[in-house]
């Protein structure tokens, strides 16, 4: 019997990179999947490619080789109506929720003094708002099962902290306080309210001019650009690393679990 039979998980930004990994991870595990993605046009400051319907459609065909099925959806986190019908569409399909992973984010690398107030929004509306639409879209379906697992994610920017992203930083802090909010009100139904804390992962994030605009922020002040180094030869995770510890997180074997903060970094929020 496999981890997660019987289980239900909806996911955020599940069309590629972290999102795609742990709704496959727990397919494999045995969960239904229920889960969303933009799959379109990012905000302007946000320099690597968007996802794409294609992606989307991937990712279902990842979860069937699995042997589980799903319900993918295009659907914006920052839009909470969108997030609640996609829900309780997964919810009719296949009988109710346990798990959710509030994976969906946006990480614009920008020195400080080049962070206009629209993007500090975008960040904002994405990574926190977005994270609460997802929490108040899925809980009260956790509370009708009896309980579940909830997982934010959050970032080792949310533990120490990441240069040239102050609106990212304060963004994935903020998850760290959301989750012990709602782990202390949702306790009472028995639903487990958690932050993982990765650090950096080999994902499309990377792509576009991601690396070009990180470089051109670090030039503003070089001596910032070594702060997130590790202690183990690897110095970047996989995504399917950071999938096995959701997964954990996800089933019974996490029980006892609750407001903790579950760093995936090689090391690099204490060095």
């Amino acid at each position: 019997m496999a981890r997660l039979d019987g289980k239900v998980a909806f996911i955020t930004g599940v069309a590629r990179g972290q999102g795609r990994a742990h709704a496959v991870r727990m397919a494999h595990e045995g969960a239904q999947i229920v889960g969303v993605d933009l799959t379109g046009p990012l905000p302007a400051a946000v320099p690597y490619d968007s996802a794409t319907p294609a992606d989307l459609s991937e990712t279902a065909r990842l979860i069937a080789a699995e042997g589980s099925e799903s319900l993918l959806t295009r659907a914006d986190v920052r839009d909470l109506e969108a997030l609640t019908a996609a829900a309780s569409d997964g919810v009719a399909r296949f009988g109710g929720l346990d798990v959710v992973v509030a994976n969906a984010g946006i990480c614009p690398p920008q020195a400080w003094n080049a962070i206009e107030p629209a993007d500090f929004a975008a960040v904002m509306d994405t990574n926190v708002t977005g994270a609460w639409n997802t929490v108040m879209a899925t809980a009260p379906h956790l509370v009708t099962r009896g309980g579940g697992s909830i997982i934010l994610t959050s970032s080792a920017a949310g533990i120490k902290m990441q240069a040239f992203m102050v609106h990212y930083t304060t963004s994935k802090h903020a998850l760290v306080g959301m989750a012990r909010g709602f782990a202390a009100e949702l306790g009472q139904y028995d639903i487990r309210v958690n932050t993982l804390h990765p650090g950096p992962v080999n994902t499309p994030m990377g792509s576009g001019d991601m690396a070009g605009a990180i470089t051109r922020a670090t030039e503003t002040n070089p001596r910032l650009g070594a702060m997130m180094g590790g202690f183990l030869n690897q110095w970047i995770a996989e995504p399917e690393e950071i999938a096995a510890v959701a997964a954990f997180l996800a089933s019974d074997e996490s029980k006892f679990m609750t407001a903790q903060r579950i760093v995936i970094d090689g090391g690099n929020t204490v060095f």
